[in-house]
Formats: structure tokens, C-alpha cells, sequence
């Protein structure tokens, strides 16, 4: 498996897309427990990071997933622009200089990804947040490169995002929730565990061939 500069633009445009299909389920997620702004936002932070891609094509895959990550942080509202921000800016870290990524890069890069968004939202596994979503593909991926099996393939077949998963966890970490929110939160599909979700499939659709 080796995943070009080229793919990796590829997967940008398509989530983008993907995203933008999906804004009106995403904010009819979010209405239930947020501010019913994470499609939109989403949405329009892609729409701006398409905007950047002529300009950094011929760069490395490091400085393209920064790029996404500045843009999603100066564009996307709320708690998603810092999350998805230090997502893509992590994986950049993780990817300095390289022009391609093996297996066991995107691993590494998508690992230092999801520690960062944990290091921001002061969330763990269990807390009922999108790392929730995050960290099962990672470890999907690790048990592919283990086994030598093809990684995407149990990507798409990872089930949709758990219910009982609150985004809104993010925003309360370091303060006491408001009782209201916590039961608006309860049993309901996660908006950010949700387009989390649909990036990593994106990403195993994308790269299927690699």
C-alpha cells in the first residue's frame, strides 16, 4: 500500500463532498444536543479548504494536511474548527516531507492525529466523544498492518457511529455541564462521532486501490 500526494488530495475533495451531502444530516444530528451548526460548518470549512488545494498540490503530504487543519480552524465554528484543525494539523507533524505514505505512516499519522484531538478536548476513550468513533478505526488499521490484510476493508465494514456518544462533551470538559444539555445528549447519535465517521470512510473508499 502507498499512498500518494495525489491520493491524498483526492480524499480532501471527496470528503468535502461527502460532508456537503451529508450537512443536513449533521445539523439534524446536532439539533438534538448542540446549536444545530455542525453540517453547516463543516460544510463550509471543506468548501474552504478546496479553495487552498490549487495552491499546495505540488507540496508534501505533511504541509497538505496542515493546510486542511489552518483552514478548518480560521473557518469552522465551534468545537469542531480547533478539533478537526489539530486532527489534520497532527497528521501534517506526523507526515513532514513525505510525498507518499505507506501503511504503517498513515497509521502513525492518523495515531498523532487522535492524540491531539484528545490532548485538545481533554477527552479519553469512554467519554463518550468522537474519539469514540476515531479510535476503533485506528485500531482497525493496526490489526490490518499486523495481519497484512488489505486496511481498508474493515473500514467499510465498521458499523455507523454508536448513540450514547455526546460532542458536547468537548465543550464541558472543564466546567460543569448544564443538566439540560447532558439530557438532550442521552441516547442520541453524535454529530462529531458522525462526520468523524464519514472522513475515515471516505478515506477507506478513496484509497481503495492503493
Amino acid at each position: 500500500m502507498a499512498i500518494s500526494r495525489q491520493d491524498v488530495l483526492d480524499w480532501i475533495t471527496a470528503v468535502a463532498a461527502v460532508l456537503d451531502e451529508n450537512k443536513d444530516y449533521l445539523t439534524q444530528l446536532d439539533s438534538a444536543i448542540g446549536d444545530a451548526d455542525h453540517g453547516m460548518n463543516m460544510s463550509r470549512g471543506f468548501r474552504a479548504v478546496l479553495g487552498k488545494l490549487p495552491t499546495i498540490g505540488d507540496k508534501d503530504i505533511g504541509t497538505i494536511f496542515k493546510t486542511v487543519g489552518m483552514t478548518l480552524v480560521s473557518t469552522v465554528g465551534g468545537a469542531a474548527g480547533p478539533l478537526y484543525g489539530t486532527f489534520f494539523m497532527q497528521a501534517g507533524a506526523a507526515s513532514a516531507g513525505k510525498q507518499e505514505l505507506a501503511a504503517t505512516d498513515w497509521s502513525t499519522a492518523l495515531e498523532a492525529a487522535i492524540n491531539g484531538v484528545m490532548m485538545r478536548g481533554k477527552a479519553v476513550l469512554g467519554d463518550k466523544t468522537m474519539i469514540d468513533s476515531l479510535t476503533p478505526a485506528l485500531e482497525a488499521l493496526k490489526a490490518a498492518i499486523a495481519e497484512q490484510q488489505p486496511w481498508p476493508r474493515p473500514w467499510n465494514d465498521r458499523p455507523r457511529p454508536p448513540n450514547r456518544v455526546c460532542w458536547r462533551r468537548f465543550r464541558w470538559s472543564r466546567v460543569r455541564a448544564a443538566p439540560a444539555i447532558w439530557g438532550r445528549s442521552a441516547g442520541h447519535q453524535d454529530p462529531g462521532a458522525t462526520s468523524s465517521y464519514l472522513i475515515l470512510k471516505t478515506a477507506a473508499q478513496t484509497w481503495a486501490d492503493c
